[in-house]
């Protein structure tokens, strides 16, 4: 473990979207507590120019980050690639350096249970877990009685295409110097998985990737305030007319305290803004989260919390602009420096798994598509 209260030594892997747009940027804001010693991407253009902008010598500038973790000089690693962080999370943990993996942790339930039980520590990316009007709806649902008091959960997001919601950060092209040899493996990888976790049925695996990647945060949340779905009742799919080819999705099911929950995932890529909301409703009111996108930095998210108050409905509104994504690299070094437990470590993000595997059983026993791997069993 290292020293409380000194800083980091981090490894970066993968300079996407998310690391370019959030996790370089924090980093950098809080070289009280990290310093960023290596790069990996598959890019040797975004390799050279983020290793430039962030001061990283180039000989800790990797094209591949298994060589990343292997040549060491770390103290932790925040994974960014694209696809499973199953093998790179592995790998890490292995040589005892504790992992910040962005979603999703893996594609496969055997995957996760390789992650288990490391004596290095494991964060999954889940931000929202850590966002300060979370934590106060957690608060106050505490007050009026744990999740045993919630009669309903309902969440609607309205995805609006990537492109709407990065207009802002005036992002480069995307890279033409991937090696073809490495881009075409890791597609092999995603599809070997993908058929080891659900089967080859197009509409499941499209399906489960929603899931593990998008609505894998939503799982969190209900994990959090109630405990992961009981059940899942019902699953459906449904594209927009012209629109793009990943469908919208609903899933309804079980609380485990008996009330029910609805989740309603809208791929509205022309909808002007991204929007997340989540209401908690209790007997004598209700607690609603408002998520603005999650690439604006210290955009605040808003409880409303809605109850009774001399015969008439009384509305408190609670916002904070400290960033979700710094407390979490905040809680991150808590768990390396100190042995802090995260919200969500190896064994909760493995359960959001088998909940998305449990959905897409269920979208197989309603539409008849033919599930496969792990999700068949």
């Amino acid at each position: 473990m290292t020293e409380p209260g000194k800083r980091i030594r981090i490894a970066v892997a993968g300079l996407g979207v998310i690391a370019r747009t959030v996790h370089l940027p924090l980093l950098q804001r809080r070289t009280d507590l990290f310093d960023v010693v290596a790069l990996s991407d598959l890019s040797p253009a975004r390799l050279a120019e983020l290793g430039d902008r962030y001061r990283v010598e180039p000989a800790r500038r990797h094209t591949d980050a298994a060589a990343m973790i292997d040549a060491g000089g770390c103290d932790a690693v925040l994974l960014a690639t694209s696809g499973s962080h199953g093998e790179l999370a592995a790998t890490a943990l292995r040589q005892g350096l504790p992992v910040l993996c962005e979603k999703p942790l893996a594609y496969t339930l055997a995957e996760a249970d390789r992650l288990a039980g490391a004596d290095a520590g494991l964060m999954v990316g889940y931000m929202k877990q850590y966002d300060p009007a979370v934590a106060e709806a957690a608060r106050l649902l505490d007050v009026i009685g744990g999740p045993e008091a919630v009669h309903a959960v309902e969440v609607t997001v309205l995805h609006a295409a990537g492109e709407q919601q990065l207009a802002f950060a005036n992002l480069p092209p995307a890279p033409r110097d991937l090696p073809d040899a490495a881009v075409a493996r890791l597609r092999e990888d995603d599809a070997r998985l993908l058929d080891a976790a659900v089967g080859a049925d197009a509409g499941a695996r499209t399906l489960y990737q929603i899931l593990i990647n998008s609505i894998s945060h939503d799982l969190s949340l209900l994990r959090l305030f109630t405990g992961a779905p009981a059940t899942v009742d019902q699953v459906a799919t449904w594209p927009l007319p012209d629109g793009p080819a990943e469908p919208s999705v609903e899933i309804s099911g079980r609380l485990p305290a008996g009330g029910r929950y609805g989740i309603r995932w809208l791929n509205l890529p022309d909808c002007p803004a991204y929007r997340e909301t989540v209401t908690l409703h209790h007997a004598r009111g209700a607690l609603e989260l408002v998520f603005p996108s999650p690439y604006l930095l210290n955009a605040p998210t808003t409880l409303t919390a809605v109850d009774r108050h001399d015969g008439g409905e009384r509305r408190a509104q609670f916002r904070s602009v400290t960033e979700a994504f710094e407390q979490e690299l905040v809680a991150f070094h808590a768990m390396v420096t100190a042995g802090a437990r995260p919200l969500t470590g190896a064994a909760e993000g493995a359960a959001d798994l088998r909940t998305s595997q449990q959905v897409v059983r269920r979208y197989g026993e309603l539409t008849g598509a033919a599930i496969g791997g792990e999700a068949g069993n």
